[in-house]
């Protein structure tokens, strides 16, 4: 019984909360990766398009509640999502043509476009934070736990019991599912091997006749529905906060850089790593301890390696080590 304990307890508080967390940082990671291996630039206003693209998803989502309108035992955020996505790639598409373009024709540097974007950071955070406020929201609603804890815990009669929140399932469901559709449009489709053309040889896919413009307005569209949808199920699993997200870009970046920038597999695998890194150096391991040892060997204190507040930590770390010894990352992206 202690061994099925110890087992509820790791998937209650690092399994499930890791993988929920790292099909966030996936999905932020892509758009970031996509925005790099076409564009040729590190977007860092990436965390700022996910907090205004999550504010807008909310506002909406507040007009359908006022209006009476829901979606069952699942979050009306689902219902505005979309409208989300158009706004915000809509702004990104303006932000582009404003302000990028410029620097695309007198083939700026990346340095320099590094730059631009931090400009663009700090404006979309200021008008995110003007446009919904500073306070922390909560805009979840529908069925909130998919497996109770204190049901399992009546039905299987062990001590520990296992919570499994429907926002968790729904990020991992839709993280697959975007993944999928991602991948197939990538490989399959007219527009996405055109892009990929663009990304390996731009001289090249030029001399193909590919139209640079529409590929360069699809990736921007891509980029914004996976930052849309990444904010919006990390808003659901934890709380939307617009300076959140500014933080959570440190984790996105390292998630794309150590599965390799460029590469849109490496994303996806740096993505859980840094999750599962985060939440395993972070938690308190002495439940787990104390139910698969044996009593001399318990652990008298939280076995926890490093407090929450160093959680970012874990991620720069990480980072610094792949820059020193793989810039590549792990799946041999562009180099940084």
């Amino acid at each position: 019984m202690d061994l099925l304990n110890a087992i509820v307890a790791l998937l209650n508080f690092v399994v499930i909360p890791a993988t929920a967390y790292g099909a966030q940082l996936a999905l932020g990671a892509l758009g970031v990766t996509l925005i790099y291996g076409i564009l040729r630039f590190s977007n860092f206003a990436h965390g700022d398009t996910m907090a205004l693209g999550t504010a807008t998803v909310i506002l909406f989502t507040w007009w359908f509640q006022s209006m009476g309108l829901h979606f069952g035992p699942l979050p009306t955020a689902l219902l505005a999502l979309p409208f989300g996505i158009a706004v915000t790639a809509a702004f990104v598409l303006l932000t582009d043509r404003v302000v990028y373009r410029f620097y695309r024709k007198q083939k700026a540097a990346p340095v320099i476009l590094v730059i631009v974007a931090m400009g663009v950071m700090f404006v979309m955070n200021g008008f995110t934070r003007f446009l919904i406020g500073v306070d922390e929201i909560r805009f979840d609603d529908g069925a909130r736990f998919l497996v109770n804890a204190n049901e399992f815990k009546a039905a299987t009669g062990l001590a520990e019991g296992l919570a499994f929140r429907s926002t968790q399932a729904l990020t991992i469901v839709t993280a697959v599912i975007v993944v999928a559709a991602l991948f197939w449009f990538l490989n399959r489709t007219r527009t996405g091997k055109s892009m990929r053309a663009f990304s390996d040889n731009e001289d090249l896919a030029l001399l193909s006749g590919i139209n640079p413009e529409k590929v360069v307005a699809v990736t921007w569209i891509i980029s914004a529905g996976l930052a849309v949808i990444a904010g919006t199920l990390y808003g659901l699993d934890k709380s939307f906060k617009a300076f959140n997200y500014f933080q959570l870009l440190l984790p996105i970046f390292a998630s794309a850089i150590v599965g390799g920038l460029g590469s849109p597999l490496g994303a996806i695998a740096g993505g859980f790593l840094i999750a599962f890194s985060e939440v395993g150096f972070t938690y308190a391991w002495k439940k787990v301890a104390t139910y698969v040892l044996p009593e001399s060997l318990a652990p008298d204190g939280l076995a926890q390696l490093l407090s929450t507040d160093y959680k970012f930590a874990v991620s720069f770390g990480i980072l610094i080590v792949v820059l020193l010894f793989k810039p590549t990352g792990l799946f041999k992206g562009k180099a940084v």
